[in-house]
């Protein structure tokens, strides 16, 4: 797909209905419209499941677009961002305690009303999703899809050899039995060590409570990554713009 790594321009068109599909793909940050009109007559998009011809017209708040086999968001109303939550910071986007929010930090940079994809509590940081489209962050946030994250966490040392299996094979909480998709001792610093869980369910303080229970109470918590979406060198306190490709992966991970 050309320019797949474009994220849909912030300052595009919102069209209301039925648009020339090559005029709707440049919008969505395919590329120009003369190479989508291109990818059209190559048949490697479609239109709610059909092979798109030269000449369709769709309306992009409603229509199921694929280019090369990946969704395709083409309503430009649609924000999809990722943000590292500082420390301190509730997850909310505004708090009636007056407490520093997340929408502190997007300013008037975002003009469409967003809501944050799960929680941190205020001692944990890293990586949160931010959209206004409340079905896609229904699903990566319900269990039953099995959307992964991944924590960075910083525990009390030292680790035994045997931990990772305890907590793949599942510790019985107050409210259940809870177990980790992955685990790995990344380092260790006399008896301070960091370690690195993955797990698809989101019950509250899951990760610190697993690692408490085990006997490795958390002193530091990042998240970096939620199913395809990873933290990478994303700044405290920034926000980025998803890309095509990485809200196509999102898609994938929730089976739509």
């Amino acid at each position: 797909m050309p320019r797949d790594d474009r994220a849909p321009r912030p300052d595009a068109p919102v069209y209301t209905g039925a648009e020339r599909l090559q005029k709707v793909l440049a919008a969505a940050g395919v590329g120009s419209r003369r190479a989508c009109e291109d990818l059209i007559f190559r048949r490697r998009v479609t239109v709610n499941g059909r092979v798109a011809q030269l000449g369709d017209k769709v309306d992009p708040t409603t229509a199921v677009i694929e280019v090369d086999g990946e969704r395709l968001v083409a309503d430009t109303r649609l924000v999809y961002l990722a943000m590292n939550k500082p420390r301190g910071v509730v997850s909310t986007m505004a708090d009636e305690k007056g407490r520093t929010a997340l929408a502190d930090f997007l300013g008037n940079r975002v003009e469409q009303r967003v809501y944050h994809v799960g929680r941190l509590d205020a001692d944990s940081e890293g990586l949160l999703l931010l959209t206004n489209d409340g079905t896609l962050a229904h699903r990566l946030m319900h269990p039953s899809y099995g959307v992964q994250k991944t924590y960075l966490c910083e525990v009390a040392g030292p680790i035994p050899r045997n931990l990772g299996k305890r907590l793949m094979a599942g510790v019985e909480l107050e409210d259940g039995p809870a177990r980790v998709d992955a685990f790995r001792v990344v380092d260790t610093l006399g008896r301070t060590a960091q370690v690195e869980l993955t797990l698809h369910e989101g019950r509250k303080h899951i990760v610190r409570r697993l690692l408490a229970e085990v006997g490795h109470p958390v002193s530091r918590l990042v998240r970096t990554s939620i199913g395809p979406i990873r933290l990478g060198d994303l700044r405290a306190g920034r926000t980025r713009r998803l890309t095509n490709a990485e809200v196509a992966a999102l898609f994938k991970a929730v089976g739509d």
